[in-house]
């Protein structure tokens, strides 16, 4: 199951249409028919994330530094393996060197990936209330990995995680809850977004914010939605980025600023974002936020319709363009692709 996916597919469909740029004239969005930006939208860090370095956190008790977790910071993986064994063998209690073997185990770096193996150094971990090993428990029953599927024990670990201040735990509790569908959980599920969202983690910002802009378990404030927003974007949240953009041009929640608008937008489609292209190709073809510049715009539109997203107004003004024009701005949309 991925939850992240669960959570965004209620989300982003039903009530909840594509925000506008503008009521009317030609940034008017309802002229362009935007797919669903999933795939853009970066899933919450998990142990199942390459790389991922924040399921196994030494605990912060003034103790010499923790080699066995800073090798594994570096990508020594062996030695990673090999020094948490032996913080285990001098302390059979030693929860985070048995949650990082597990994290070890999980993504088979160091050693055979084996989610049996690591499914039971997480218990024994979880046994001295880790809340990591607890988070990854239940995500692995979630999903069926490395133990039968169980959805009713998936969702206790989480709930125990979250109880032992996991974060992350918190946010997958919160993406069950809004994966309900039922009114009654919406608030459960903002609560647990808060967590989260308070704990600076980017997805767990927007998804509170978007509660916030649809009025879903908490008061309906543009507001509110606005900050949060704000701060997924800082956090490196695409969704987060685009979605602020969109308020700021509008001047929904926040001061309208169109330049600081297209600069958010500029930035997330940067990084491949297919919604954020289109707007800004939009913004160049009329000369809002940014000079107007037709190749700019034709080229940010090549690429939004690379990644599925046409837009007819666009290719309709950008229709006069000289060859060169055009040949100019496949070369920028082909340089940009290759350096994403």
């Amino acid at each position: 199951m991925n939850l992240r996916a669960l959570g965004l597919a209620v989300l982003l469909t039903g009530a909840w249409p594509l925000p506008v740029l503008a009521a009317s004239g030609p940034l008017d969005p309802a002229k362009t028919a935007a797919p669903s930006d999933k795939k853009a939208m970066p899933e919450l860090p998990s142990p199942y994330t390459p790389n991922y370095s924040r399921g196994a956190v030494p605990p912060a008790n003034g103790q010499p530094a923790d080699l066995a977790y800073g090798a594994y910071q570096r990508g020594q993986y062996v030695t990673a393996f090999r020094e948490a064994t032996k913080r285990i063998e001098a302390n059979p209690k030693d929860a985070a060197a048995m949650t990082l073997l597990g994290e070890l185990y999980n993504q088979g770096l160091g050693v055979k990936q084996n989610p049996v193996k690591a499914a039971e150094w997480y218990r024994l971990a979880a046994a001295q209330n880790d809340a990591a090993a607890m988070s990854s428990l239940g995500l692995m029953a979630l999903d069926g990995r490395g133990m039968p599927k169980d959805p009713k024990a998936g969702r206790r670990w989480l709930e125990q995680a979250t109880a032992n201040g996991s974060a992350t735990a918190a946010y997958n509790l919160g993406l069950i809850l809004i994966g309900t569908g039922a009114t009654a959980d919406e608030a459960a599920a903002a609560a647990q977004f808060r967590k989260a969202a308070d704990a600076e983690i980017g997805p767990a910002q927007h998804d509170l914010g978007v509660l916030y802009l649809q009025g879903r378990g908490v008061p309906k404030d543009a507001s509110q939605a606005a900050q949060w927003f704000r701060r997924g974007a800082d956090n490196g949240d695409l969704a987060s980025e685009v979605e602020y953009a969109i308020l700021l041009f509008n001047g929904n929640g926040v001061t309208k600023d169109e330049r600081s608008a297209a600069r958010y937008f500029l930035h997330a489609a940067s990084r491949g974002n297919a919604i954020a292209q289109n707007r800004v190709a939009r913004l160049y073809a009329v000369g809002r936020g940014v000079a107007k510049n037709p190749i700019e715009a034709a080229a940010w539109n090549l690429a939004a319709a690379a990644q599925g997203l046409s837009d007819a107004w666009l290719d309709q003004t950008l229709s006069g363009l000289s060859g060169d024009e055009r040949t100019r701005a496949e070369r920028l949309a082909n340089e940009r692709s290759e350096q994403r």
